[in-house]
C-alpha cells in the first residue's frame, strides 16, 4: 500500500493526503492507495501547488511507514528521535 505525503507551504509541516482529499498531519489517517492507484493520486497532489511542496509516495500500512524507507518517513512523522520532548511526539494527542 502506499500514502501520499509532502510539506505544507504554509507552515512546512509534514502531511498525508486522506480519503476525504483533505491534508492531514497523521499518518494513521492517510488515505492508503494501491500501487496501482497511486500514481495518478499522485500526480494529482502535485499539481495542488499553492498547498504542497514535494509530495511523493510512501510504503505504508496500518497507520504506519514500512519499506526501505520506514525509519526516515517515521522520523518526520513524529518528530526529532534524540528528544522525546520536542516535535510531534510531544504533543498530547486526541
Amino acid at each position: 500500500m502506499k500514502a501520499v505525503t509532502g510539506n505544507l507551504l504554509s507552515n512546512g509541516r509534514v502531511v498525508y493526503l486522506a480519503a476525504d482529499d483533505h491534508w492531514t498531519e497523521r499518518l494513521e489517517d492517510a488515505m492508503l492507495l494501491d500501487d496501482a492507484d497511486a500514481e495518478p493520486v499522485l500526480a494529482a497532489a502535485k499539481s495542488r501547488i499553492r498547498e504542497i511542496a514535494n509530495a511523493y509516495l510512501i510504503d505504508a500500512e496500518n497507520g504506519a511507514a514500512t519499506g526501505q524507507k520506514a525509519l526516515r518517513e517515521t522520523i518526520r512523522a513524529s518528530g526529532p528521535s534524540v528528544r522525546k520532548d520536542l516535535g510531534k511526539q510531544a504533543e498530547p494527542r486526541s
